[in-house]
């Protein structure tokens, strides 16, 4: 791709009206390129339509019609989430007209530094956490990406002197072409989104995009404890920072001790500790971080050492660790009633990060979760439902696996919710099915293991609703 403003009189094509899309038509109108923006939504539900029309950018809503790819077409920009099998697509890679996601085009429209986060899981929560330490460190930052905020209007925003930190799902790498951050940071590697990409050769290469262009100058924050991370630092030129849990480094940033294998604590006292030139110096108990669980200890151990990579005194990173209460979504603490907690994890959209939210409440688990069927078994999650779950309410497409799942666990109290009149009625109904399931000192989890596109438009949607119905109770 070549800068923006050398698109000035050529025709760009903009598939899907998101925020991100509604962002990149408008840089390429401002540009002066011939910019035709279109969505598969019909026109009542593209509130976005009559803003770009007022500017004058050609709107088209309720299909992308035949033709909207031509020949002359200099440059198609498209939400990260449609397909590679959409026809437009296709006949933009047919007649060999570039393909980007915003992602790209938002490096091409700043001087500000990028940290890129990419990961299966924990990129929200990493994402965040790295604002919040470099803004606690009088550092200029702005957040956006796959996060929220669409890049494109960020980086138009951001100085030379400001830190872009960037959240970046597969979907945005895999259309990208000369992005290159400062700073990159891969949280870990587990099978998802294979619906969307084939297989895991598409997913791990997508996210591999990430390092692609970064040189000897970069540097590239890297999870060590994961063999499908360290295998694809094989191929960085960057400077490969290593974080772990699980292991002592020679160089880097780790917890010390290390976590043992099993998933039981063994109550030992921990400190995140970074090592550099045979010195080691500790960063934060543990046990005093702001948000619970070992996961969000690789969590906070990743954004140490992207800040410290970024500048950012080892001194400084205390406070900020120690204030950080999460993300909305993300173990969310919604409300204690009768002694029984609920917890709002609705961005755990595989069986990993469910896994990982089970082992980091406490007290017995009523796990309510359910989803989109991507074809998964849910066998992973056999272990942890032995150890922890007493029950499970279902919800969604997938019901029915995450049912046998839970008997092959041997969960005796088991409760399948089929759709009622709405999605929204269907998952308060679940609430309260979980409720009645649970007891003093129990935890109701709403973790779902699943996308949330097969009920709710998503996850923040069907999280928002779990904490409405935990309420009302």
């Amino acid at each position: 791709m070549q800068h923006p403003s050398t698109y000035r009189n050529r025709r760009v094509v903009v598939l899907g009206l998101a925020r991100s899309g509604v962002s990149v038509a408008k840089v390429f109108h401002a540009l002066g390129a011939e910019t035709i923006a279109s969505d598969v939504k019909p026109p009542e539900q593209c509130p976005e339509a009559a803003e770009l029309t007022a500017l004058g950018i050609s709107v088209l809503c309720g299909g992308h019609p035949e033709g909207l790819v031509t020949p002359d077409t200099a440059l198609v920009v498209k939400n990260p989430g449609i397909p590679y099998s959409s026809p437009p697509v296709r006949e933009a890679l047919e007649l060999g007209i570039e393909i980007v996601t915003e992602v790209e085009v938002a490096w091409w429209l700043t001087d500000a530094p990028i940290i890129g986060i990419t990961g299966s899981n924990g990129k929200t929560t990493t994402t965040t956490l790295i604002g919040k330490l470099l803004e606690a460190a009088g550092r200029k930052t702005i957040v956006a990406g796959n996060i929220g905020r669409p890049l494109t209007d960020a980086a138009r925003e951001a100085g030379a002197d400001s830190w872009l930190v960037a959240e970046l799902s597969s979907f945005q790498l895999k259309g990208t072409s000369a992005f290159r951050p400062r700073i990159s940071v891969l949280t870990n590697v587990a099978e998802t989104h294979l619906d969307y990409h084939g297989g895991m050769d598409d997913y791990t290469a997508s996210k591999a995009k990430l390092f692609a262009n970064q040189t000897e100058e970069d540097i590239a924050v890297v999870n060590w404890d994961d063999p499908e991370c360290r295998r694809l630092a094989e191929g960085i030129r960057a400077r490969i920072v290593p974080f772990a849990i699980r292991q002592r480094l020679e160089e880097g940033v780790f917890v010390d001790p290390p976590y043992p294998p099993s998933p039981e604590d063994d109550g030992a006292s921990r400190t995140i500790v970074r090592r550099t030139g045979g010195v080691s110096t500790a960063i934060i108990a543990v046990d005093e971080l702001g948000i619970p669980g070992r996961h969000n200890a690789a969590n906070a151990a990743a954004a140490a050492a992207a800040a410290l990579a970024a500048g950012v005194p080892a001194e400084a990173l205390a406070a900020p660790l120690r204030a950080f209460r999460g993300v909305e979504h993300r173990l969310e603490f919604v409300r204690e009633k009768a002694g029984i907690r609920f917890y709002n994890s609705s961005k755990d959209t595989n069986p990993t990060a469910t896994t990982m939210a089970i082992r980091s409440v406490k007290g017995p688990v009523v796990l309510l979760a359910g989803g989109l069927d991507r074809g998964s078994d849910y066998a992973e999650l056999v272990p942890v439902l032995r150890e922890k779950v007493k029950a499970l309410v279902a919800i969604g497409e997938t019901r029915r696996k995450l049912a046998e799942a839970a008997e092959a666990a041997g969960i005796r109290h088991i409760r399948v919710v089929e759709p009622e009149a709405s999605p929204e009625a269907t998952l308060e109904r679940a609430v309260r099915e979980a409720d009645a399931l649970a007891e003093p000192g129990d935890t109701v989890l709403l973790s779902p293991a699943c996308a949330s596109w097969d009920m709710f438009k998503s996850y923040e949607e069907r999280g928002r609703i779990f904490k409405k119905a935990a309420h009302i109770l």
